[in-house]
Protein backbone atom coordinates (compact mmCIF):
# COMPACT_ATOMS: atom_id res chain seq x y z
CA UNK A 1 0.00 0.00 0.00
CA UNK A 2 1.41 3.54 -1.23
CA UNK A 3 -0.09 5.47 1.83
CA UNK A 4 -1.30 5.62 4.78
CA UNK A 5 -5.19 6.39 3.50
CA UNK A 6 -4.82 3.42 1.60
CA UNK A 7 -3.90 1.29 4.43
CA UNK A 8 -7.26 2.86 7.04
CA UNK A 9 -9.25 1.84 3.58
CA UNK A 10 -8.16 -1.57 3.02
CA UNK A 11 -8.72 -1.82 6.99
CA UNK A 12 -12.42 -0.74 6.92
CA UNK A 13 -12.76 -2.34 3.42
CA UNK A 14 -11.78 -6.25 5.75
CA UNK A 15 -13.74 -4.81 8.98
CA UNK A 16 -16.94 -4.18 6.28
CA UNK A 17 -16.42 -7.70 4.49
CA UNK A 18 -15.57 -9.21 7.87
CA UNK A 19 -19.58 -8.39 9.14
CA UNK A 20 -21.04 -9.17 5.71
CA UNK A 21 -19.26 -12.80 6.24
CA UNK A 22 -19.81 -13.07 9.61
CA UNK A 23 -23.78 -13.13 8.76
CA UNK A 24 -22.99 -15.70 6.04
CA UNK A 25 -21.31 -17.64 9.23
CA UNK A 26 -24.03 -17.26 11.32
CA UNK A 27 -22.24 -15.45 13.89
CA UNK A 28 -24.19 -12.77 15.78
CA UNK A 29 -22.37 -10.24 18.33
CA UNK A 30 -19.37 -10.19 19.65
CA UNK A 31 -18.81 -13.43 18.12
CA UNK A 32 -19.77 -11.53 14.46
CA UNK A 33 -17.52 -8.32 15.67
CA UNK A 34 -14.58 -10.63 16.54
CA UNK A 35 -14.42 -12.31 13.05
CA UNK A 36 -14.73 -8.37 11.79
CA UNK A 37 -12.11 -7.22 13.93
CA UNK A 38 -9.45 -10.70 12.73
CA UNK A 39 -9.82 -9.24 9.10
CA UNK A 40 -9.62 -5.52 10.10
CA UNK A 41 -6.57 -6.95 11.88
CA UNK A 42 -4.70 -9.41 9.27
CA UNK A 43 -4.82 -6.46 6.53
CA UNK A 44 -1.42 -5.32 7.98
CA UNK A 45 -0.12 -8.84 7.96
CA UNK A 46 1.07 -9.94 4.90
CA UNK A 47 0.90 -14.12 5.50
CA UNK A 48 -2.61 -13.39 6.83
CA UNK A 49 -3.86 -10.72 4.65
CA UNK A 50 -6.09 -12.54 1.77
CA UNK A 51 -9.51 -11.56 2.82
CA UNK A 52 -10.96 -13.94 -0.23
CA UNK A 53 -8.93 -16.24 0.32
CA UNK A 54 -9.86 -16.76 4.17
CA UNK A 55 -13.47 -15.59 3.33
CA UNK A 56 -13.57 -18.61 0.86
CA UNK A 57 -12.12 -21.09 3.34
CA UNK A 58 -13.77 -20.51 6.22
CA UNK A 59 -17.20 -20.47 3.84
CA UNK A 60 -16.20 -23.82 2.59
CA UNK A 61 -15.36 -24.90 6.03
CA UNK A 62 -18.82 -24.03 7.47
CA UNK A 63 -20.29 -25.11 4.35
CA UNK A 64 -21.94 -21.50 3.37
CA UNK A 65 -22.99 -21.63 0.04
CA UNK A 66 -21.39 -18.58 -1.73
CA UNK A 67 -20.14 -18.47 -4.97
CA UNK A 68 -16.50 -16.95 -5.61
CA UNK A 69 -18.49 -13.88 -7.94
CA UNK A 70 -20.67 -13.67 -4.46
CA UNK A 71 -17.80 -13.23 -2.17
CA UNK A 72 -16.18 -10.53 -5.06
CA UNK A 73 -19.27 -8.77 -5.47
CA UNK A 74 -19.68 -8.29 -1.34
CA UNK A 75 -15.84 -7.45 -1.58
CA UNK A 76 -16.59 -4.76 -4.45
CA UNK A 77 -19.56 -2.95 -2.76
CA UNK A 78 -17.69 -3.20 0.76
CA UNK A 79 -14.56 -0.87 -1.20
CA UNK A 80 -16.75 1.19 -2.36
CA UNK A 81 -18.87 1.24 1.05
CA UNK A 82 -14.51 1.77 2.81
CA UNK A 83 -13.81 4.51 0.44
CA UNK A 84 -17.40 6.71 0.64
CA UNK A 85 -16.48 6.71 4.73
CA UNK A 86 -13.52 8.82 4.49
CA UNK A 87 -11.87 10.95 1.77
CA UNK A 88 -8.80 9.68 0.79
CA UNK A 89 -5.49 12.25 -0.36
CA UNK A 90 -2.88 11.02 -2.78
CA UNK A 91 -2.52 7.55 -4.57
CA UNK A 92 -5.30 5.83 -6.84
CA UNK A 93 -6.86 4.29 -3.77
CA UNK A 94 -7.36 1.23 -5.87
CA UNK A 95 -4.51 -0.59 -4.72
CA UNK A 96 -6.20 -3.13 -2.49
CA UNK A 97 -7.91 -4.29 -6.04
CA UNK A 98 -4.75 -3.97 -8.19
CA UNK A 99 -2.96 -6.78 -5.24
CA UNK A 100 -6.23 -8.98 -5.30
CA UNK A 101 -6.83 -8.85 -9.12
CA UNK A 102 -2.82 -9.89 -8.94
CA UNK A 103 -3.59 -12.75 -6.52
CA UNK A 104 -6.32 -13.85 -8.56
CA UNK A 105 -5.29 -13.80 -11.80
CA UNK A 106 -3.59 -17.30 -13.29
CA UNK A 107 -0.20 -17.86 -13.50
Amino acid sequence: MSSFDELKTTIRLNHLLGMWAAEKLGLTGADADNYAKACATDTIDPERNDMFGRVRADFDAAGVVQSDEQILDAMRRCKLEAGAMEPTTGGSGDAAAVMLARKLSPR
